[in-house]
């Protein structure tokens, strides 16, 4: 298994399962509303956002491989890439964790509104909708990818994770599998955290290569004799959380400075929304009804 093959994986799973269920509401509400004609421009939208995801991810690597020249500055890139990764996954898991209930209101509403402008807007609606989640992925593959021992690896991880995310997207809409989506966000939630407090560990250690932080050569333990980095369950260690041998002991307060404050918010019980005097509005749906099929 690949260093990076876990986190990669995770990555693709999590954020294209979310792009999939954004896509499967506006598809949806399309369809059921009989306006079939407006799914053109929406797929238009969505093809623009994946491209220019692509682009962009593609951009961090010739940044990074043609255009710095030395050590120096590729370190530097690489480090300030993995903290931009880490502030968008904290933002991201959160934001999901706020707006998970009313999600599906506030995408057809918008849409909604869209419809009436014309085609161009339905398109900008998918396109606003996607893309958000593309350049996260982009950014988070940018970073959780640098460890990895070989390049192919961590992009078919990423593959793999994102068709499993269309495979499973595709099931909730035409509602063949139901799964519990809170459950699932909560704990691929959690697990991001462990990779970004994992990507922010790597990202300080680059900084220190770079001469930017001190400390490069104050090691915080060494356990090389328990832990193999060239053994399965090393490299699995490794690209899952970043876990290495031999850490520096500011990667180390970094890692924890992150992930036990992040970690305990993200978990902490979130206050029960008031209910509305008017009811639940149309179109919207609970949070139950959203773990289950978000679509529908």
């Amino acid at each position: 298994m690949g260093q990076a093959f876990l986190a990669s994986y995770l990555i693709g799973l999590r954020e294209g399962l979310e792009a999939t269920l954004v896509v499967s509401i506006l598809v949806a509400y399309l369809v059921k509303s009989g306006r079939r004609r407006q799914l053109l421009p929406l797929w238009g939208g969505v093809a623009a956002a994946v491209g220019l995801s692509v682009l962009f991810g593609a951009l961090l690597t010739y940044t990074e491989t043609s255009l710095l020249a030395d050590y120096r500055s590729r370190e530097l890139f690489e480090a300030i890439a993995s903290v931009l990764a880490v502030v968008l996954v904290t933002w991201m898991i959160f934001w999901m964790r706020r707006t998970a209930r009313r999600l599906k209101g506030d995408l057809t509403g918008k849409l909604e509104a869209a419809i009436g402008v014309g085609v161009l807007a339905v398109a900008g609606i998918a396109f606003v909708s996607v893309i958000r989640e593309g350049l996260e992925t982009a950014l988070l593959f940018y970073a959780a990818a640098q460890g990895a021992t070989s390049t192919s690896t961590p992009l078919v991880a990423i593959s793999l994770g994102i068709l499993t995310s269309i495979l499973i997207g595709f099931g909730l809409y035409a509602g063949a599998i139901r799964v519990n989506l809170q459950k699932f966000f909560t704990v691929s939630g959690v697990l991001l955290v462990f990779v970004a407090a994992g990507i922010l560990k790597y990202g300080v250690h680059d900084f220190q290569e770079a001469g930017v932080l001190p400390g490069l050569d104050v090691i915080a333990f060494d356990i090389s004799g328990v832990l193999d980095p060239n053994s399965w369950y090393g490299a699995a260690i490794a690209g899952m959380f970043n876990i290495t041998a031999a850490p520096t002991v500011l990667e180390m307060v970094a890692y924890f400075a992150y992930l036990v404050p992040v970690l305990c918010a993200f978990l902490w019980p979130s206050r029960p929304a008031p209910a509305s005097r008017t009811g639940a509005a149309p179109g919207s749906s609970t949070t139950s009804e959203n773990s289950q099929h978000v679509p529908a």
